[in-house]
């Protein structure tokens, strides 16, 4: 099914938006919103888009998670403190190995199940869904790169980003 979106048009006739393709493919993200007191807040995010071939990832798995969170130490400088929703592959066996060998430098929290108003990171995701509802792309690299714009100016406007842990009601102690 199409995307839908208000238009303008002329009173007593729909306006229709024609769009190719077969509708088939997805954008995954995964990112981190990154605070430290004295310092802007960061958000750290990779783009991974599907578009059906064989053999070709669905969404991301453990290893593109660990990379996330070791470039996430490597671009922030110091120890993390990590707090992690209950998305399924955070709970299985490959990540507690990791967390437990990266101990000197990572700190994992786990959020209450279905508790995603304690997840800064759903703000962000909420204003990039938003900011795509307008959008009646043609194919699926256009959706790509319109999520990736948007993540983008996100990302170069800290303020949003400190709005997104604001509004959780939740707080940074060194």
């Amino acid at each position: 099914m199409p995307p839908h979106a208000k238009t303008w048009g002329r009173i007593g006739r729909t306006p229709v938006v024609r769009v190719r393709g077969r509708g088939s493919g997805r954008v995954s993200i995964a990112g981190m919103t990154c605070y430290r007191t004295g310092e802007r807040s960061r958000l750290i995010y990779a783009v991974r888009e599907y578009n059906g071939r064989k053999n070709q990832p669905k969404g991301f798995g453990w290893r593109d998670f660990r990379d996330l969170i070791l470039r996430a130490r490597s671009q922030l400088g110091g120890p993390i403190a990590l707090v992690w929703d209950n998305v399924c592959i955070h709970l299985t066996a490959p990540p507690e190995e990791f967390i437990e060998a990266n101990a000197d430098w990572l700190t994992v929290f786990q959020l209450p199940t279905y508790a995603p108003e304690l997840n800064p990171q759903e703000g962000v995701w909420a204003m990039v869904k938003r900011d795509l509802g307008d959008l009646a792309a043609a194919d699926l690299s256009q959706i790509t790169r319109a999520v990736k714009r948007r993540l983008k100016r996100i990302e170069y406007r800290p303020h949003l980003i400190d709005g997104c842990l604001a509004v959780t009601g939740l707080g940074i102690d060194e």
